[in-house]
């Protein structure tokens, strides 16, 4: 009997192959939620879509993300920040004017690559508050290299980053290839946009 007990014993050291792991559950973290917004695009995020990825259920999604509308503001907000906005410096050249060419071309290239955000950069009301800080951030640094003050900078960029975000976001959903007309008009379109917003601001 006692044979019988120890022979038991040592069976049960041995972990059954059919027994749920007891690992922890992945980790959600803002990062990874970001990461794989970014990859899948915000136009086809769904809470099924991002927890099938992360390889956890809805529920435990849910328990991070309140719904699908605050997923999104999360990747968009992580789009905006990881965006690298050229910096401005008075000793390049083209001044002011060259300088804000070089800001729609960056500001263009981040709309394209990125389908789905420019609701979040054109309206303020969803407009994250690290975002909103990056933004203001941005005119306080043109307006000191320049050395303008910060409402006439503030205005100079909004208005040029607002007509860029939104003729960017539909000119690169209907061109088949950058080198179309619609891309080549829109380009100098926004080329005579700095040129008057300087022209309208006394800074050319």
């Amino acid at each position: 009997m006692d044979a019988h007990r120890k022979s038991r014993h040592r069976m049960s050291t041995h972990p059954d192959p059919t027994a749920p792991s007891r690992g922890r559950p992945p980790t959600i973290t803002p990062e990874r939620l970001a990461d794989i917004g970014i990859r899948l695009g915000l136009p086809n995020l769904t809470m099924a879509n991002v927890a099938a990825e992360l390889a956890v259920t809805q529920a435990a999604l849910y328990k991070r993300v309140a719904n699908l509308e605050a997923l999104k503001r999360l990747v968009a907000e992580a789009v905006f920040q990881r965006w690298q906005i050229p910096r401005a410096s008075v000793d390049a050249p083209g001044g002011l004017e060259a300088y804000l060419m070089g800001f729609v071309q960056s500001l263009c290239e981040v709309v394209k690559a990125h389908p789905g955000l420019p609701p979040y950069l054109l309206r303020r009301t969803v407009a994250t508050a690290p975002m909103l800080e990056k933004i203001a951030s941005h005119q306080a640094h043109v307006a000191e290299v320049f050395g303008l003050p910060v409402d006439k900078a503030r205005w100079l960029l909004a208005t040029i980053a607002f007509y860029c975000i939104a003729g960017a976001d539909t000119i690169y959903a209907i061109a088949d290839d950058e080198e179309g007309q619609v891309i080549t008009e829109f380009k100098q379109g926004m080329r005579a946009l700095v040129i008057g917003s300087l022209e309208v601001s006394r800074l050319r």
